[in-house]
């Protein structure tokens, strides 16, 4: 039988890190299945859900918290995994110059309409013609069966102005 687990991994970014946490899930017998990692501040941060044996896994989660003495911190939680997600898919992109409370207006429209953020990613770039920050972020969402797409949208709309951002907001097909 295999466990299914999602990891956080940090630490001082430097080359060989993923190729530490991948040789000690393969020499434990697991497969990786699929993670997200990036250099964030100067900082390695990742996520990676990986399968093991059952009766490899308390070994594995060992060998991976010995990773500390090489400067990573591995946080291993049990996972599950996913079943068919109900709803509409869709992507939304922020656009607009960079000032603090941005993400949160817009998380919260899409918490009232118990939209879940399934994916993430956000960065401030420099504004074309030297105009400061741009605050660029797309998400991919999902938004329950009882929710118009149309409603959440006219909600972000409302507080684009506000923000001074550009939002788009559109259906997966």
């Amino acid at each position: 039988m295999l466990e299914s687990l999602v990891m956080t991994i940090i630490g001082a970014d430097r080359p060989g890190l993923v190729e530490l946490i991948a040789a000690q899930v393969a020499d434990h017998g697991g497969n990786w299945l699929e993670s997200r990692m990036c250099h964030l501040g100067g900082r390695f941060a990742g996520i990676t859900r990986v399968t093991v044996p059952a009766d490899r896994l308390a070994e594995l989660k060992r060998a991976l918290h010995g990773l500390e003495a090489d400067g990573l911190r591995i946080v291993v939680e049990s996972g599950t995994a996913a079943g068919p997600a109900s709803g509409i898919a869709a992507t939304l992109e922020v656009v607009g110059h960079d000032r603090p409370g941005i993400l949160r207006s817009v998380t919260g429209v899409l918490a009232a309409h118990a939209v879940n953020v399934e994916e993430l990613a956000s960065e401030c770039v420099s504004a074309p013609m030297g105009g400061g920050e741009l605050f660029q972020a797309r998400a991919r969402i999902l938004v329950p069966p009882s929710v118009k797409l149309e409603s959440v949208r006219a909600d972000l709309e409302k507080i684009a102005t506000d923000l001074m951002v550009d939002l788009k907001l559109e259906p997966v097909s």
